[in-house]
């Protein structure tokens, strides 16, 4: 077949967001060249190549996983590559290698993990480590999914392959959102980091579907001064799930 390959400008939504990595100055003070384009959208960015081979398929039958090694930035050209093997590359405007991944087609995918629902805190509190203790349930979403909004989403991540209908289908790139938004509305967080996320694509949302969005804490660590967490997430429409991930972030970046 041959390897499918696109170029996308990058561009960072998150200026505005409560994570002030995605603020240049803010990103500076960690050793960064500035703002970090949010890794859920370089996720957004790989699944390109993946819709260009398999078209709808990959939205209700795929599983799809990438790590995030170096930053992407505001207005760079990023080269996305998939390769016959199921490889996944991202590559910066000077070659350094800012994301890798796999891909594969599957008949069965494996259950869900049957995450509980509860309640969301109010207030959100500070995050602490021992609010991110293994097993944690984090509070549950629930939002209907509106064309309108999705429809800006996509002109956000650079889509416009006509399986999304124009926003009446939902991006996958979008319900890996999700999976940060159960983390940080449920804790307020600092500046932080995504640097991974193992995904199952299990079926399309539909314009008015009630998407449900659970959460659950899997491991708290420290790695190399970092503090990350490992967040098992569920997504399910009108109650049939369509999407869960194993989902890494970074909620405590060292500094220094």
């Amino acid at each position: 077949m041959g390897a499918v390959t696109r170029t996308i400008e990058a561009y960072n939504t998150a200026t505005d967001s409560t994570n002030r990595m995605h603020d240049d100055t803010v990103a500076r003070t960690f050793g960064f060249r500035g703002g970090l384009v949010p890794g859920v959208d370089v996720w957004a960015y790989m699944t390109q190549p993946c819709i260009d081979r398999w078209g709808e398929r990959f939205l209700t039958g795929s599983t799809m996983e990438a790590r995030f090694l170096s930053p992407v930035y505001d207005g760079e050209l990023v080269d996305v590559r998939l390769d016959d093997d199921g490889s996944l590359t991202v590559n910066g405007p000077d070659g350094t290698v800012c994301a890798i991944g796999t891909v594969q087609l599957a008949d069965a995918l494996p259950p869900v993990g049957e995450v509980p629902t509860a309640s969301r805190p109010d207030p959100v509190p500070p995050v602490t480590a021992t609010l991110l203790a293994p097993g944690t349930v984090l509070g549950t979403l629930v939002f209907p999914f509106r064309q309108e909004s999705a429809a800006v989403y996509l002109a956000d991540v650079r889509d416009d392959h006509e399986v999304y209908a124009d926003g009446a289908v939902c991006h996958p790139g979008f319900l890996a959102r999700q999976a940060n938004s159960v983390l940080h509305l449920n804790v307020e967080l600092g500046p932080w980091i995504h640097v991974g996320t193992r995904a199952h694509h299990r079926g399309l949302v539909r314009d008015g579907d009630v998407l449900e969005v659970r959460g659950r804490v899997a491991a708290e660590y420290e790695r190399k001064g970092h503090r990350f967490v490992d967040v098992d997430v569920e997504v399910t429409a009108n109650g049939v799930a369509v999407w869960s991930a194993f989902h890494t972030a970074i909620w405590q970046p060292r500094t220094g």
